[in-house]
């Protein structure tokens, strides 16, 4: 008669050591904790301003997102010796020396560059360059001027100074930007740098994008340099040698709460996301120009090819791919 065949052993889990899952559980709460406060330490710290407002005509909202990104040429609160390094003068007035769009949805990052003499029309003031309208009604009135030059809705606002974008480059520990051929050499900016890929710090940064008088495009080259800026810092931000870092990542908040204002709608989440689409753009241009006369009681302007700018606001709103421009 066969004998009873053998049982099977039973399979025995691994146990973990109690101290082991004790210890991951801790990292757990630490990573998840640090995260959240994280989160609520920057949000609570956002400053705001009334950007965005609704009015008779106001452009109906497209596909996708848009945001009004501007820097501000106000040298308020910088002392005598800060306006000396930063090369920035003694000017009292408040405009606006940087103005950009941000549209991301299906289609894009894209991220075009509005000129700042651009001469349009500013609700209340008749005709004038489109970086006065800052000085004449503030971040509202800069947006409905936008909105009403290009048809588009704008979503979000964010705005920086000149002291506040030194400190953001410099709470990166630098970025690195490519100087073209024949470097860029403009004693009015502080620019002096020959050709070539290099780490700039916050003051050589301001004065890489800054830099227009001794660029033959002008204005037109250095919204150019503004944009290689923005996408650096971008960049650089979202690297995982920043963001995996507290040391590092912290400081960095810190600066961007100091530096940037925001529409009363915007929150870190938003401003994490435009953050992210900055950083890799899938396409960047100008507004294209068709002249720049010189204007009696204005000076200088640009005024814009109005066919090409309607295909590209058009583009924008619709959530397309935007058409490419010769020199932009």
């Amino acid at each position: 008669m066969a004998g009873n065949p053998a049982r099977a052993r039973p399979v025995r889990r691994r146990r973990w050591p109690r101290r082991v899952l004790w210890a991951l559980l801790l990292v757990i709460v630490v990573v998840v904790g640090y995260g959240a406060g994280l989160y609520f330490w920057a949000d609570g710290r956002l400053r705001t301003t009334q950007a965005l407002s609704d009015y008779a005509g106001r452009p109906a909202a497209g596909h996708g997102s848009d945001w009004l990104l501007v820097g501000s040429d106000s040298r308020s609160g910088l002392t005598p010796e800060q306006r000396k390094q930063l090369h920035v003068g003694n000017d009292q007035g408040l405009n606006t020396d940087t103005i950009m769009i941000l549209h991301y949805g299906d289609n894009g990052p894209y991220l075009v560059s509005i000129p700042r003499d651009s001469y349009v029309s500013i609700p209340g003031h008749g005709k004038n360059k489109i970086n006065a309208a800052y000085a004449l009604g503030g971040p509202r009135l800069l947006t409905r001027t936008v909105e009403q030059a290009t048809g588009l809705r704008i979503g979000h606002y964010a705005e920086i100074g000149f002291l506040g974008l030194v400190d953001v480059v410099d709470s990166l520990g630098g970025v690195t930007l490519c100087v073209p051929s024949g470097g860029l050499h403009d004693p009015k900016s502080g620019a002096d740098f020959d050709a070539g890929c290099q780490e700039m710090d916050g003051v050589q940064a301001l004065q890489y994008a800054r830099a227009r008088y001794s660029d033959p495009r002008g204005d037109l080259g250095r919204v150019e340099r503004q944009r290689e800026l923005v996408h650096a810092i971008a960049d650089e931000a979202l690297s995982a040698s920043v963001l995996a870092v507290p040391w590092k990542v912290i400081p960095f908040l810190s600066a961007v709460l100091d530096a940037l204002t925001v529409d009363r709608r915007t929150g870190l989440t938003e401003l994490t996301e435009m953050g992210r689409e900055l950083s890799d753009p899938k396409g960047t241009t100008t507004v294209p120009v068709a002249s720049e006369p010189d204007l009696p009681g204005v000076g200088d302007v640009v005024v814009w090819d109005e066919a090409g700018a309607e295909r590209l606001f058009d583009a924008l709103r619709d959530d397309r791919a935007i058409p490419t421009f010769g020199g932009n």
